[in-house]
């Protein structure tokens, strides 16, 4: 468990599936264009305990990490954070993240990717972690500057959110600084 003020980073465990669809539900609205199969695999409490019990498989199998943040007074859900598209011959993740509404613009999210990305960088071994997102989505662009990720490119037609044409996304990076 990794921690920092009032919360508390975990991975993904089968007890999370329940709050994990209440979470979900509750954001739903901000969860539909960029976290689609996300959102469709926890609507039913069944749903996320199978999409729960998915992601602690490939936890462990070192496929995709998903990790959790939560309150520590209340243990209340308070986002979502994937390391995913792993290249282990590159060394290389992407992170993906939401926050739910109540904890937007407090700098959890900022905190949470910090930790992660050294966590990233000491135990996975990962050399380069990217950050994609929408230029419109003015909080995400934040967090990756705010954690020192370098703009690098716009990506044309990267992502196609349910229902809507081609979007353009950028590209961010972070690098783990070997020392000689």
């Amino acid at each position: 468990m990794l921690s920092f003020n009032r919360y508390h980073i975990k991975p993904i465990q089968p007890k999370d599936a329940w709050s994990l669809c209440n979470f979900i539900v509750a954001n739903e609205d901000r969860l539909k264009r960029y976290f689609p199969k996300t959102l469709e695999q926890n609507l039913t409490p069944d749903l996320s305990k199978f999409f729960v019990d998915k992601k602690v498989k490939q936890f462990d199998l070192k496929e995709e990490f998903l990790f959790t943040i939560k309150e520590n007074e209340s243990d209340e859900f308070v986002g979502l954070i994937y390391i995913k598209e792993l290249d282990w011959d590159k060394k290389q993740g992407e992170f993906a993240y939401c926050i739910g509404y109540p904890f937007e613009r407090k700098g959890i999210m900022t905190n949470a990717i910090h930790i992660l990305s050294e966590y990233a960088f000491t135990n996975l071994n990962i050399e380069t972690l990217q950050i994609i997102v929408h230029k419109d989505n003015i909080a995400s662009v934040k967090v990756a500057e705010n954690c020192n990720f370098t703009w690098i490119k716009t990506l044309k037609n990267e992502y196609t959110p349910p229902g809507e044409k081609s979007l353009n996304m950028e590209l961010y990076e972070l690098y783990n600084k070997i020392e000689a």
